[in-house]
Order: C-alpha cells, then structure tokens, then sequence
C-alpha cells in the first residue's frame, strides 16, 4: 500500500468519527464573548448566565415575559402610508411593502390590553425589528389611543422602548408626535393614573426625549443605551472627552435620569409590586 492511500485512509477515518454539530445551537455573548448554549438561554430570559448581559428580544417574547396570560392586542388596523413620497437608496414604499411579506404587520409598535400579575393595564411594546422601532405616525397614534384606552379603562399604562428614533421617512410627522404622546401622558397624569416607562437597549433619539423619560417611574435594563445624540456629536458639540458609560442605565440613575434599573427576570415581579403601591389592589 503506498504513502499516499495509507494517509488517505487515516484521513477518512477520522471524519468518520468527527461528530457535527448542528448550526445554531451556540450563541455568543456579545459582552463577554463566551459562547452559551441557546437553550439556556430560554430559561433565563435571554440574559447571559455568564456575565448578565441582556440580549435584545421581540415582542412576543417581551409580551410573554411582562403580562399574563389572555392579553388583547388593540389597534392593529392601524398602517404607515407614505405621506411624503419618501425616496433614498429605497423607496419608504417598498420598505414597509417587505416588512409586511416578512409578517411585520403591527408597524413599529404593538399594543396591548391585559394584566400584569392581576394588575389591569395597557401595555405598548416597541418592535426594532421594523425600521429599528422608529416612531413614525403610527407609532404615535397607537401610543394615543393606548393612553386614552388606559384612562377609559381607569388603569396603568406602560410602554416597552426600544427605538433608534423619529423615523426619518415621515419627516416633521414623526417630530409631531414626542408632543401628541406628550399631551396624552399628561392626561394620565391629571387623572392620577401610573404611567410606567420601560427603557430597553437602545433607547435614543426622538423617543428618549418624549414618552420615554416622562414615565412616573423610569425602570431601566441593565447595561441599555439610552440618550439622545451619539457620542461623537456631543463630544465634537461640547469639546469634552465623555466618560465610556454615559449613555447606559446604571450612569442615568446614578445621575437621576433613571428611577431603577431592573433585570429582566425580575422585571415583572417589580412592575407588579409597583402597580400594587401605586393602585388600588385588583380584590378590591
């Protein structure tokens, strides 16, 4: 047997006993860098068992996670249109025709009607997978009617941001509503109803600077980006080097942006224990 046919058949025998692993069942941390078993990852809401790091989750799981069971979604009728015949490298048109084939036919933002540990509330929960959760028109009617349902229903309200910002397609329509959520909000708040305000990774732009630092009580996730303008702007705007953590939750409460930053898997449990101070317990 010659040289060349022996180590062809050691070559072989070795793939032979090679064993594959399927695609997908590892994830890496993007803080960490360690890779963790997907699976595990369902049993901690998605948070790294290794370091805490929170990932970023849809809205069925965000859904899941916050209410129980038996929710109403509201709304959902509603439609972005193109009301400035927006055109770039694709057209706005074109964009929200994909979303929609793709199955995103809840815009930027679903709303939803419910309980949260036995506690009444609307709930609006931001989705960055359509158009990374920019608030455009419909973004802020949803937002609107939630409020107005929350006061109709004499309940909570709270709302899950995860935005990159007004969307840039509908121009100053997406400005106009920081004021509409705005001046709905303030509704809530003369009827002396809770507004809960839930600050995810990211939480920027147009957004943070309206509902989402409006809330009675501002609840962060550990480690999130929140802020207006990105870090080389500000640094370019004030002259001034800024610190590595200055647009994260842990800065924004130790500076009095944020109330409290929460982990995921206690979030429920806090958000119940806050509407059982702030409201009238459900028995009643």
């Amino acid at each position: 047997m010659s040289w060349f046919v022996k180590k062809r058949q050691q070559k072989t025998a070795v793939e032979e006993k090679t064993v594959r692993v399927p695609e997908g069942l590892w994830i890496k941390c993007e803080a960490c860098k360690e890779l963790i078993y997907r699976k595990e990852l369902v049993n901690t809401h998605n948070v790294c068992p290794k370091c805490g790091y929170h990932f970023r989750i849809g809205v069925d799981e965000r859904l899941e996670n916050l209410m129980d069971e038996g929710w109403t979604t509201l709304f959902s009728d509603l439609k972005s249109g193109d009301p400035l015949g927006f055109v770039s490298t694709k057209s706005y048109k074109d964009q929200l025709k994909k979303l929609e084939e793709a199955g995103h036919t809840e815009d930027a933002v679903v709303v939803v009607e419910g309980a949260i540990s036995g506690h009444p509330v609307v709930a609006a929960v931001m989705n960055f997978d359509f158009l990374a959760a920019s608030m455009g028109s419909v973004v802020g009617e949803k937002l609107r009617l939630a409020a107005e349902r929350a006061l109709e229903k004499q309940c909570a309200y709270v709302i899950v941001s995860c935005s990159g910002g007004a969307r840039m397609q509908e121009g100053t329509l997406s400005l106009m509503q920081m004021a509409k959520v705005s001046a709905a909000l303030a509704k809530l708040d003369k009827a002396g109803l809770p507004y809960l305000s839930i600050l995810t990774d990211p939480t920027t732009g147009g957004v943070s600077a309206s509902y989402a630092m409006l809330g009675d009580l501002n609840i962060a996730e550990p480690k999130a980006q929140i802020g207006f303008a990105g870090r080389r702007v500000i640094e370019q705007t004030i002259k001034q080097t800024l610190p590595d953590d200055f647009q994260r939750s842990e800065f924004l409460q130790a500076h009095g942006m944020v109330d409290k930053v929460v982990n995921r898997d206690h979030l429920k449990d806090f958000i119940a224990a806050t509407l059982a101070w702030m409201m009238p317990s459900p028995r009643d």
